[in-house]
């Protein structure tokens, strides 16, 4: 799939258009979100609305329409908001029905079904809070049925981030016995609400397999879990969206194996970083016969630097023992990672990767930082996406002779920064 983003603009004459309607359009004829060819036919989509709030000085307030690709985000169009009446109005160029996310001045974002409906979406645009908190308010879609599909599954998101800082706010300001009893009434309640946000998709995907959008739907269910809702919703939508719906089953099969290969047990993949001081080359083969805590972190990651006093306790609880500490930067400037680098003082091995870490995200399977894994002395996968005391039991596990488990412990919630939050 070409990534190569083929930069057009849209009537170049102004005649018969203000500045702020013209719009840039990027056009890959290769790309699209669920993989495999390109057997459709182009449409090409209008998404206008307006933006009630926008930066202080009213300028180049941007709208974006972009699809994920992996862990790459190709840009599909973008226009900037008319500061004389805050509207906005952008054409997208569709190859293949999909999702689509369309960005408010990254204020706020909606995800959308791109294939052949106009649609119609009010953003509140800027923050005009004294004290800005990451909450952006539900945007809601004005189209076709497609997209009243997207507003249930979009309202589902959205209720379950709201639950969790409810969740949240009630177990910071509970009184428990011990910190863990407060962390696992925390993961018990986080888990029930997605749970209830699983049952709700999988009522999407049963009652509205008539459209295309359903894909949306089913991408939040679990193959073993909800295997016959989800083939019979595809059975259903492969009558009218034959080449969608093998596309769709392809790219299923080539993530699942990306999931296998991060399995435990598993050898863990090979990546190169570059050491801080040396230059030199590092691979977590060049750990082998020890165990390895490898952990992926930024400079600009909150939770990745409150959890490194606990790798330096880990550090030296284990010190003297055949185990060695190596912390991977995914910062995309060597300057800031530097800097966090001398103000965190970690004693051991520190490496950068290239392009913002988004090669090894995509080998690793993670989106979200700190990722931290534990390798066992053969190289392979022992635990991922351990936190906290689960670090040290898991490099003590190794030590006293244990193997991998394919049980992995449910992510982590809330203490993690997801790419698309930076």
């Amino acid at each position: 799939m070409s990534h190569v983003l083929k930069e057009r603009i849209i009537n170049k004459s102004l005649t018969n258009k203000t500045h702020y309607e013209q719009e840039l359009n990027y056009a890959d004829p290769g790309s699209n979100l669920l993989g495999g060819g390109n057997l459709y036919a182009q449409h090409t989509i209008e998404v206008k609305g307006h933006v009630k709030f926008l930066n202080e000085d009213g300028k180049d307030f941007k709208m974006t329409a972009y699809q994920r690709d992996g862990f790459n985000k190709n840009v599909l169009a973008e226009t900037v908001v008319n500061p004389a009446d805050n509207t906005y109005k952008m054409s997208i160029t569709v190859n293949k029905p999909g999702e689509v996310v369309v960005d408010c001045g990254m204020w706020q974002s909606v995800n959308i079904w791109a294939e052949d409906e106009n649609l119609d979406i009010d953003f509140r645009g800027a923050d005009t809070a004294r004290i800005k908190i990451k909450n952006p308010p539900y945007v809601y879609i004005r189209g076709g049925k497609k997209n009243e599909l997207m507003n249930w599954i979009n309202y589902e998101g959205y209720r379950n981030y709201q639950n969790m800082i409810a969740i949240s706010q009630i177990t910071y300001r509970g009184k428990f016995v011990s910190d863990k009893d407060k962390q696992d009434l925390s993961m018990k309640l986080y888990d029930a609400n997605q749970e209830n946000m699983t049952a709700h998709m999988a009522y999407l995907t049963e009652h509205y397999a008539d459209r295309s959008s359903v894909l949306a739907a089913i991408g939040y269910l679990n193959d073993e879990k909800h295997g016959d809702i989800i083939n019979q919703a595809l059975n259903t939508l492969e009558k009218t969206y034959p080449t969608l719906v093998a596309d769709y089953r392809k790219a299923k099969a080539e993530a699942k194996e990306k999931r296998e290969r991060m399995l435990p047990g598993k050898p863990l993949p090979a990546f190169e970083a570059t050491l801080a001081g040396s230059g030199k080359k590092v691979s977590p083969a060049d750990y082998k016969g020890k165990v390895l805590v490898l952990d992926f972190w930024a400079s600009w990651c909150g939770p990745c630097r409150q959890e490194i006093p606990h790798l330096k306790e880990y550090y030296e609880a284990f010190k003297g023992q055949d185990v060695a500490f190596l912390s991977v930067s995914i910062d995309a400037k060597e300057d800031q990672w530097k800097k966090a680098m001398s103000e965190e003082n970690m004693p051991w091995d520190q490496a950068i990767v290239p392009n913002a870490g988004k090669e090894v995200m995509e080998l690793y399977q993670f989106s979200g930082i700190p990722f931290i894994l534990v390798i066992d002395k053969e190289g392979n996968i022992y635990k991922k996406n351990v936190r906290g005391e689960d670090i040290k039991t898991a490099v003590q596990e190794v030590l006293d002779g244990k193997t991998a488990s394919p049980a992995q412990p449910k992510s982590v919630i809330g203490g993690s920064m997801m790419m698309g939050s930076m």
